[in-house]
């Protein structure tokens, strides 16, 4: 069962009976107790959530630090392959990737999630050091929604995510 058909089932059930016990909801799906209360947890957590993809943990902290303070509910992985499983896994509002990734880079990374109908819909900002035009285009040709060079400046990168999310749910 797929995790979207998981969390159907759950809410189908509590909507079916309000009073039901995690323990019941996970004898009817026959799934662990521990999926079930972790689903309905992130039910709970409304916030939109932005995954970073960056191996070099003083970016990863950096970001985080910016993006905890405008209240986003965060996930990081530290490669690429991390990365595409982390967007399949959790459903992210919007990734930051950098391009210089272990295991598959950046460009790789966005070109696989850009191919795959249950991630092509998230929007993607690629990171990276290298301000030239033929790397902004080569991610523009990935399909990636916008690109902005490190270090990054807080407020334009704030700005340039709220436009992003902005134009995701609109």
């Amino acid at each position: 069962m797929t995790e979207r058909n998981l969390d159907l089932e759950i809410l189908k059930l509590i909507e079916e009976h309000p009073e039901i016990s995690d323990s019941v909801i996970a004898d009817n799906l026959s799934v662990p107790e521990e999926l079930v209360k972790a689903r309905i947890t992130s039910f709970q957590d409304t916030r939109e959530k932005i995954l970073i993809a960056d191996d070099d943990p003083e970016a990863l902290t950096s970001l985080s630090k910016v993006l905890e303070a405008e209240n986003y509910s965060l996930a990081g992985a530290s490669d690429g392959f991390t990365a595409l499983e982390a967007v399949k896994s959790q459903r992210p509002d919007l990734v930051l990737l950098d391009l210089k990734l272990p295991g598959i880079d950046g460009f790789e990374v966005c070109k696989k999630l850009k191919s795959d109908p249950l991630c092509r819909h998230v929007p993607v900002m690629l990171l990276s050091s290298k301000d030239e035009p033929g790397v902004r285009i080569e991610g523009f040709e990935t399909g990636a929604e916008d690109f902005i060079v490190k270090p990054v400046n807080p407020l334009e990168l704030k700005t340039r995510i709220r436009m992003i999310l902005r134009r995701n749910w609109a």
